[in-house]
This record gives structure tokens, C-alpha cells and sequence, in this order.
């Protein structure tokens, strides 16, 4: 009997602008379809064999997801039309839309998907990342509230992700009976976190519950980045609602396509990874 799973249902934050993805850099020469996607900040959309984000659907896919809520921006767009096409075609599991009026940030966008998510536990995971989807499984079996430590020296060592990027990540203060106490930003000493001889770094994977929709709407906004942030929203569900998260350890790599450079390691990586569902035989771009 297979492990039972707290939800199979996720969403996926994809209303970001891409502003990393559309600075360029010097001497990175594209095609002219991945040029004109990383100008328009495109992620989800670059080609690697399948678009990007076919390939982090289907890890998810291979970890227990099968109900998704893509978090948009307004409108028609290219992005939107290409993942309709793919809800349709999908053999088992379904694809919905929420839409993010603004680029205001985390928070904001995890509240754009309120109706969707119907009073039920869901998990949440960036659409320029890609999972392994044994560590989706963990957290879709895990008691909610969750999230997933991310084993830092893992991360350096199996991901894409260069090292000074990795060691600026939010670092997770777990307490002795492996519960999140807080996510810290850019700590002054982050080995003063590590635990057991291990430092866990957030990715901004988590499994959620309703509450998270009221401290959502409760927080401030960062006043430097103008933004409402999930870590914000989280440590509100901590200590203002007394909710107490597991955090799920992980010592498995992350695929990160932030910027032009990640292209190629990205496509490198992910050349034997098969996508198994159907989607439009062409992209068609706006």
C-alpha cells in the first residue's frame, strides 16, 4: 500500500515579472525563441525539449500532484493559452488558473488562489524551479502544516544553483522535535542554525492549511521591497495562530531557472527527464 498522501493538490506561483531572466549577459548568445522569451521574462516557457515548466509539473506529477492552480497575471498571454491547451489534454488531473492582479509579492499571489483552494490543504512551489519528486512526495504526505528543509551542503553539491546564490538563501531555525521556529534572512551567523551538523535553507516549498489565507491578508508590507512575503505570512500563522509546522528534511538537488546563465545547465540536466503528458506540438508566442 502506498504512502498516504495529506494532499495531491498544488500551486504553482507564476505571475513573477522575470526581471533576472530578461537582463542580459554579455557574451550568452541565445536562439531567437529563447531570446524572445527571456525578453518578455518568460520562464515557464523556455524551451528544454518542452517548455520548462512541463517539467516541473510533471515531477510534481511523479510526487502525487493532480489537481494544480497556476497563479497568472490578467489577461490572455501566450503562457496562459499554452497551459489551457495542456489542461485539456491532461489524462487524469486537472489544471486551474488564479490571477494576481499585481506583481505584489509571495503572499499576495498564495491569496490570488483562495477560491481554489476550498478550505483544503495544498502545497505551493515556485515555477522556475524543478522538484524531485520524492521530495514532493514527502511533503504531500506530511502532517499539515508543512515545509521542506532544504539540506544546504545538498543543494551546493546537486543543483544548478551557484554557491554564493545558495548561501544567501533564507536559512530555517528548527527546534529539537523538527518544527519550524522561524525563516531568517540573511543571517548575520548562519551556523548558528544547523542542527544535528546540518544548516536548512527554504525554497519556498510549503504544505498549507486555510489559515494561511487570513495571515495572508494580515501581514504588512515589506517596506523595502514593497512586496507581501510568504515567510511573513508563515511566522504570522506561528506566532499569532499558534500553528505548528513539521519541516521535512531533504538532501536532494533543486533545478533553479532564474537567469539567462541557468539556461544551459538547466537543459543540460534535464535532457533525459521525459514529460509524459500531451501539450500543443507548438508554441505559439503573442
Amino acid at each position: 500500500m502506498g504512502t498516504q498522501l495529506t494532499t495531491d493538490r498544488a500551486m504553482v506561483l507564476a505571475r513573477g515579472l522575470g526581471t533576472r531572466m530578461q537582463k542580459k549577459v554579455e557574451g550568452l548568445i541565445l536562439d531567437e525563441q529563447t531570446a524572445r522569451l527571456a525578453d518578455e521574462g518568460a520562464k515557464g516557457l523556455i524551451p528544454v525539449g518542452r517548455p520548462f515548466l512541463d517539467h516541473t509539473l510533471q515531477a510534481l506529477m511523479d510526487g502525487g500532484v493532480r489537481d494544480f492552480c497556476l497563479i497568472v497575471p490578467p489577461g490572455a498571454s501566450a503562457f496562459r493559452k499554452y497551459y489551457q491547451a495542456v489542461a485539456k489534454g491532461l489524462e487524469e488531473g486537472s489544471v486551474s488558473f488564479a490571477v494576481q492582479a499585481k506583481p505584489l509579492g509571495t503572499a499576495d499571489a498564495v491569496a490570488a488562489g483562495e477560491h481554489w483552494a476550498a478550505d483544503k490543504p495544498f502545497m505551493v512551489f515556485n515555477s522556475d524551479n524543478f522538484y524531485p519528486p520524492a521530495t514532493v512526495a514527502a511533503l504531500a504526505s506530511a502532517a499539515a502544516p508543512a515545509t521542506i528543509a532544504f539540506e544546504r551542503d545538498a543543494l551546493l553539491a546537486k543543483s544548478n544553483i551557484p554557491a554564493e546564490r545558495v548561501r544567501r538563501f533564507a536559512v530555517l531555525d528548527i527546534d529539537a522535535a523538527g518544527h519550524l521556529r522561524r525563516i531568517v534572512e540573511k543571517p548575520d551567523d548562519p551556523e548558528a542554525y544547523t542542527r544535528d551538523g546540518r544548516l536548512y535553507v527554504s525554497m519556498n516549498c510549503f504544505l498549507f492549511t486555510p489559515e494561511i489565507f487570513t495571515a495572508c491578508k494580515s501581514i504588512d508590507m515589506h517596506p523595502a521591497r514593497k512586496e507581501y512575503e510568504l515567510p511573513t505570512a508563515v511566522q504570522y500563522t506561528i506566532d499569532r495562530m499558534s500553528l505548528t509546522y513539521q519541516a521535512v528534511s531533504s538532501d536532494e538537488g533543486v533545478l533553479d531557472l532564474t537567469g539567462r546563465s541557468d539556461i544551459a545547465p538547466v537543459r543540460k540536466m534535464l535532457a533525459r527527464h521525459r514529460v509524459r503528458f500531451r501539450g500543443p506540438q507548438r508554441l505559439e508566442l503573442d
